[in-house]
C-alpha cells in the first residue's frame, strides 16, 4: 500500500467555487446524484458542464500502465468508468489489454465511446458483479466517496476482492481546515469525505491493501 499520484499530468480544472456555492441547493445536489444528463452534460452547477472526450486521459493511462506493468491480455477494471474515456485510452496505450468498466449511470454508459461499447456495464462499486481475483488491476477514480460511509467500506472491500493483487483508488480529501471549507463549498455528490487519516482508517476496516491518492481542492 502506498500513496501515489497517477493523475498529476491531467490539466488543472478551473473551478469557480464561489459561483458553485451560490448556486448549490438541495435541488442541484439531488439532480447531480442521479448521475444523468444534467450531471454530465448539463450546466456547470449540476456537475461537469459537458463531459467530452479530448484525450487528456492518455497520459494517465501511460502512468497506470507503467506503474502496474500492464501488458497484453491482462485484465483491468475501472470502477466508476463514466463514459469510458480512460478505458479507451488504456487500450490505445496498451494494445491487447483487456479493459472493462462499471458505473451506476445508465446515461454515461449509453453515451460511452464507441471503442468501449460492450465493455461497460451498470453496477455499483459496493456490489461488483465479478468473481474473486478477476482482474490484474482494479482502479477507481473519484467515485467511492459518492457512497455513504458504510458503502465506502463495502466498495473498498469489493475492489480488494475482485483484484488479484493490484488496486488504486482516488478519493476526495483535504489536509487543512481551509481545504475542507473549499471542498464543502464545491462538492455535490460525495456522501462521505474526510482527512487522509480518516480514509486510511476505512482502508483498514475494509481490509483494503492497494494504493491510493487524494483529490484536494485548493
Amino acid at each position: 500500500m502506498k500513496e501515489i499520484n497517477l493523475l498529476n499530468t491531467l490539466p488543472q480544472t478551473k473551478r469557480n467555487i464561489a459561483d458553485r456555492n451560490v448556486k448549490k441547493s438541495k435541488k442541484t445536489i439531488a439532480e447531480s446524484r442521479l448521475f444523468g444528463e444534467m450531471y454530465f452534460d448539463g450546466p456547470r452547477e449540476f456537475g461537469y458542464g459537458g463531459y467530452k472526450y479530448d484525450g487528456r486521459w492518455l497520459s494517465v493511462a501511460r502512468s497506470i500502465i507503467n506503474e502496474y506493468k500492464l501488458a497484453k491480455s491482462m485484465r483491468v477494471l475501472d470502477v466508476g468508468c463514466a463514459k469510458g474515456f480512460l478505458v479507451k485510452d488504456l487500450m490505445i496505450e496498451c494494445p491487447g489489454l483487456e479493459c472493462f468498466g462499471v458505473d451506476i449511470s445508465d446515461y454515461a454508459i449509453r453515451h460511452c465511446e464507441k471503442e468501449v461499447v460492450g465493455r461497460l456495464q451498470i453496477a455499483s462499486a459496493d456490489n461488483l458483479p465479478f468473481p474473486d481475483n478477476s482482474f490484474d488491476l482494479v482502479y477507481s477514480i473519484n467515485t467511492i466517496h459518492n457512497l455513504d460511509r458504510k458503502g465506502c467500506v463495502k466498495a473498498l472491500s469489493e475492489i480488494q476482492r475482485v483484484s488479484k493483487e493490484k488496486s488504486y483508488v482516488v478519493l476526495d480529501s483535504y489536509r487543512t481546515f481551509d481545504q475542507k471549507s473549499q471542498f464543502e463549498k464545491w462538492v455535490l455528490t460525495a456522501k462521505f469525505h474526510g482527512y487522509p487519516e480518516e480514509w486510511i482508517g476505512l482502508f483498514r476496516e475494509a481490509g483494503y491493501s492497494g494504493d491510493y491518492s487524494w483529490t484536494i481542492i485548493e
